[in-house]
């Protein structure tokens, strides 16, 4: 069984019993952290994608130990120039070991008992919404038939006379 999950920003496959290196996490060494932002889950054949997470399921990890990453240089450079400039870094990390794959306690049996609530409530609001959209349409077509029209007014006629006056004139 594995399953995706997302750890401080990043998505990480996990098995149980799995040693992987995250971003630094909050807690001491030997503490225990839950993660609940699963994406997905497989077990055999059974596949679970979550809408954006599967609901009840949860990740559970011990922290191993919080370490640095290695020196990364980070060097630029613009030949001819005289432009030089050199950087390194090392990021934060933890080490997590992944203790267990499975549903978490409490949720799932809440979860359900809502998503009947709200289906319940849901279609009286729908059917209360229908007579208020169409009543508001005739109104608004009621509005259209009894604005009047404007009338146009005509076009200004164009000063060619004018100009084939100048152009006599100038010969």
């Amino acid at each position: 069984m594995y399953a995706i999950v997302e750890i401080a920003g990043q998505q990480f496959k996990v098995e149980k019993d799995q040693e992987l290196f995250v971003h630094r996490l909050e807690g001491k060494e030997g503490s225990k952290v839950n993660f609940d932002n699963v994406l997905m889950t497989v077990d055999g054949s059974k596949i679970e994608v979550g809408a954006p997470a599967v609901k009840g399921v949860s990740v559970s990890a011990k922290i191993v130990e919080h370490l640095k990453g290695d020196k990364v240089i980070v060097f630029k450079k613009k030949r001819r120039k005289g432009y030089k400039v050199k950087n390194g870094h090392r990021q934060y990390l933890s080490k997590i070991q992944i203790e267990s794959i499975g549903a978490s306690k409490g949720t799932a049996k809440k979860a359900e008992p809502k998503a009947e609530e709200t289906k319940a409530e849901a279609k009286p609001k729908a059917e209360k919404a229908a007579p208020k959209a169409s009543t508001e349409k005739k109104a608004e077509t009621a509005k259209k038939e009894t604005k009047p029209k404007a009338e146009k007014k005509p076009a200004a006629k164009k000063p060619a006379a004018k100009k084939e006056a100048t152009k006599k004139e100038d010969k």
